[in-house]
């Protein structure tokens, strides 16, 4: 079963990898078939299978040896692992569902971020839906309503973050993407561990952000931090969140 979420997951990689390149450029995602960029030449089938045909290909077109773009081989295999490991972690439930949907959101976010420096509201829009039509099958209306409250915590706390930020940088500190993104972010997490979330999504960006200032780039794409953060967190949410109170506890006792 785990090498079936890995070739769900590169199958689903490939569809997002064209759904937000072609999105991005204006274009039909069901029109036309797909092609090569560069000579047009409609794929067959067999040009199609993620990751075997990349490799069978060598990396280029069939017809113009026209150099493939590698993002598609990675976007493949990072979604093949992340299903895989969600379904080592869950199991059969809801909550893999659940994973499968963020680590999809994880990608799609990525993929239009660092190329376009854009979060695409559609991408945003599927996934909160979809989240809470999962959230509603494993909690029912209460969790909906809970999962609401802490969303619009974190939409209202990135948004003062946001005017904040905008205010003593005197421009743009955080994208409208990831005023957005909060909210799904804390759709999914309670507040405490969407909090951890933002920690572990700004750590990790850091060394990034470091590596970018040298090359003198002010704009940063920080939503594909925050989306792994909340894929991070939500695979080990038990585990961090009793982490958590152990702290708390502790904390208690001794002071």
């Amino acid at each position: 079963m785990v090498l079936l979420a890995f070739l769900l997951g590169t199958i689903f990689a490939s569809f997002i990898n064209l759904y937000v390149l072609r999105f991005l450029r204006g274009e039909s995602i069901i029109f036309p078939r797909s092609h090569c960029d560069n000579c047009n030449h409609t794929l067959n089938w067999y040009e199609l299978i993620p990751i075997v045909s990349y490799l069978a290909l060598k990396g280029k077109c069939k017809c113009c040896k026209q150099k493939i773009g590698i993002t598609s081989l990675i976007a493949e295999l990072f979604l093949g692992f992340a299903f895989s490991l969600v379904y080592m972690i869950y199991g059969y439930s809801i909550n893999t569902l659940i994973g499968f949907l963020l680590a999809s959101t994880l990608l799609a976010i990525s993929i239009s971020d660092f190329k376009e420096m854009i979060i695409l509201d559609s991408t945003l829009i599927t996934s909160t839906l979809l989240s809470y039509i999962l959230i509603y099958l494993e909690f029912g209306l209460r969790g909906i309503y809970k999962s609401f409250l802490y969303g619009v915590f974190g939409f209202v706390l990135f948004f003062l973050v946001k005017l904040i930020g905008d205010k003593v940088y005197k421009r743009e500190s955080l994208g409208g993407g990831d005023v957005k993104l909060a909210f799904l972010m804390g759709s999914i997490l309670p507040y405490n561990l969407f909090l951890i979330a933002i920690i572990i999504g700004s750590l990790v960006a850091l060394p990034y952000a470091l590596i970018m200032s040298l090359y003198k780039k002010k704009e940063l794409p920080f939503g594909p931090f925050l989306a792994l953060g909340l894929f991070i967190v939500f695979l080990f949410k038990n585990g961090i969140a009793n982490f958590v109170n152990t702290i708390l506890i502790i904390e208690k006792i001794f002071l």
